[in-house]
């Protein structure tokens, strides 16, 4: 497996060499959200790695459209040489800064983000790069479809500065008129320019030419998973266990594990209704809910506390391979205790939290090899995902998807009862984080957090950096209310479809009797107003009689005889459901399913009314 790969001092890779990816495509083909998944990886991997975007650095110079020249954009007529000049001098200034990233920032991969569309263009930039040393690759994105390019123009281009303030039919428009206007000119990549990656359709089919390198074949292998399919990737952490700080016992959840698994449901289905109606109100197009897919470990704790979602009709995975970060022979240890029994490793721990491992443990960077496959199905994934797992899985994970640097992932808080939201973006991705859960389980008297075992506690491992944005913790956004809310719906909802189960067992229950001609004892209530209670107390005095009493006696006990009413008889055209059965029958019954029952608060009574 390749990450976390270790890199040099000077940052880089020494037998991968410089590398320069540039995109080429016409406009709202994925370039961008392309660009932005592949240098998460790369720097995932451990490679640094940058996007410079034409475009942005256009805007940065220019401002917005309304500040760029009429011709600018211009193919069908020549521009004027001032905005030729322009062109060339934002240009020429982006790629000096590619230029000062490899040779001054000690960066390794630069992914060249822009049109390129041009053949001459092209050459231009590969002699250019390849004379100082630079591997070139072109990575084409094509797109025949034009919803695909609809939906991209609509998603992305129109929050773009360009269209500030423009109404967004407008918008749609004018970006496809530059659309039409740039594929008149437009050259595809072909074999004799060098090496290149085409990619079609956002990962239907990928084209490979003189691919050849470490790096840049992982790079390959990474495109053939991506989509731009918008979904949500949710995370939460597994309710509190029996026993809490072993990573041997796997033990099942407590209590307060249970009561947190219903909450975590609600929550989710709270803020899945919540961001449909944000969609709605930033006039963005609301389609087909996504489904939802579920992604647990094997730990019980982990599955377990997906069960609400199991019983709802939802699909939950198990994955092995998500289970927590194996803390060696700090299972059970306090920091204390690790302190006091293993100094030496103590503070080679705290020298390097990330990488240092344990006797017998696993480090975060074993950690986040292992989840590499975990990485790959995140990426091909096109459901709206929830993962819920172990503290130390979800940093690696959360750390892949926003970027963190390997030195901050084990200092990231990720508390019991918060609901991290992660929806990725052209740009990056958006991640937001939701309070839904304030009971046992979630932080000690002083208000630290709790976690499994101390290998995935952040106590003496760091703190985030402020301007980093994922302090999720503390960052969190209050909805317990709502989740409550949505609780108290999906009960009220579960309770009234169990209520309509049983009652539909009942009534199969006895007409098969009738049907099959048992015999059941005469009614000792007309008018059918007992309830179950009473009905306990007939089979007691009945079971009393069968083991105290003679066979004789027994035998002859009017309450195993039986006289077929007259209301069985109209009962099997229709008539009342009270003279079909006796209530000795029915509490045959109430055993029979009394499981079920007892889940439904109130059903005695509805039972003992049906009779």
């Amino acid at each position: 497996m390749a990450a976390p790969l270790y890199v040099t001092q000077s940052g880089r890779l020494f037998h991968a060499g410089l590398i320069l990816i540039v995109t080429v495509g016409l406009p709202a083909r994925g370039k961008t959200h392309i660009s932005r998944a592949l240098e998460r990886y790369l720097r995932w991997l451990g490679v640094k790695t940058r996007v410079y975007s034409l475009g942005d650095y256009r805007r940065k110079v220019l401002g917005g459209a309304q500040n760029v020249p009429p011709d600018y954009f211009q193919t069908k007529s020549p521009r004027s040489e001032a905005t030729n000049a322009l062109r060339r001098r934002i240009k020429n200034e982006l790629e000096d800064q590619i230029m000062d990233f490899y040779t001054v920032q000690g960066g390794q991969v630069v992914i060249y983000d822009a049109n390129n569309g041009n053949v001459k263009n092209r050459k231009d930039c590969y002699e250019k790069f390849e004379s100082k040393g630079v591997h070139v690759i072109f990575l084409e994105s094509v797109c025949d479809q034009e919803e695909i390019i609809t939906a991209n123009i609509r998603s992305v281009k129109l929050s773009s500065p360009d269209y500030a303030g423009w109404d967004a039919d407008r918008a749609v428009a004018d970006y496809w008129s530059r659309i039409r206007d740039q594929e008149q000119v437009y050259d595809t990549v072909t074999a004799d320019e060098g090496p290149f990656i085409k990619v079609m359709n956002v990962g239907e089919r990928i084209e490979v030419n003189r691919i050849e390198g470490y790096l840049q074949t992982r790079c390959c292998f990474f495109l053939m998973n991506i989509h731009t399919k918008p979904r949500t990737i949710y995370f939460a952490r597994s309710g509190q266990s029996l026993i809490e700080h072993s990573y041997k016992a796997d033990s099942d959840l407590s209590p307060a594990g249970w009561e947190y698994s219903e909450r975590m449901k609600a929550a989710v289905i709270a803020r899945r209704k919540a961001l449909k109606e944000e969609k709605k109100a930033n006039g963005e197009a609301v389609g087909n809910e996504n489904p939802l897919l579920i992604w647990t470990s094997a730990r019980r704790r982990a599955y377990h506390t997906a069960w609400p979602f199991v019983h709802s009709g939802f699909k939950v995975v198990q994955k092995p391979i998500m289970s927590e970060i194996n803390p060696g022979v700090w299972d059970g240890l306090s920091t204390g205790e690790a302190m006091e029994l293993y100094p030496d490793e103590w503070d080679r721990f705290l020298s390097d939290p990330y990488a240092h491992r344990a006797p017998r443990a696993e480090s975060y960077h074993d950690l986040s090899v292992r989840l590499e496959p975990v990485i790959f199905e995140l990426e091909r994934c096109q459901d709206d995902l929830l993962i819920i797992g172990h503290a130390s899985v979800i940093r690696c994970l959360l750390a892949y998807l926003v970027g963190l640097p390997p030195n901050e992932v084990p200092a990231v808080e990720i508390a019991r009862g918060d609901l991290v939201e992660v929806t990725p973006a052209s740009y990056g991705v958006i991640s937001r984080a939701f309070h839904f859960w304030s009971g046992e389980g979630r932080g000690d008297a002083s208000g630290e957090n709790l976690y499994e075992n101390f290998a995935e506690s952040t106590s003496g491992k760091g703190t985030v950096l402020p301007d980093s944005g994922v302090n999720f913790a503390a960052d969190a956004f209050n909805m317990e209310q709502e989740a409550e809310e949505e609780e108290k719906i999906e009960k009220e909802i579960q309770a009234d479809n169990l209520a309509k189960s049983l009652k539909g067992k009942i009534l199969n229950k006895l007409h098969n009797s009738s049907k099959d001609g048992t015999r059941s004892a005469p009614h000792p209530h007309p008018q059918g107003q007992s309830t179950l209670p009473h009905l306990q107390e007939d089979k007691e005095k009945e079971m009393e009689e069968r083991t105290t009493g003679s066979d004789a006696e027994y035998g002859n006990s009017p309450g195993l005889e039986e006289v077929v009413s007259e209301g069985d008889a109209e009962g099997k055209e229709g008539g009342s459901l009270r003279g079909r059965a006796s209530e000795l029958q029915a509490f045959d019954i109430w055993n029979e399913i009394g499981e079920e029952a007892d889940k439904v608060s109130g059903y005695s009574e509805y039972l003992g009314d049906l009779i």
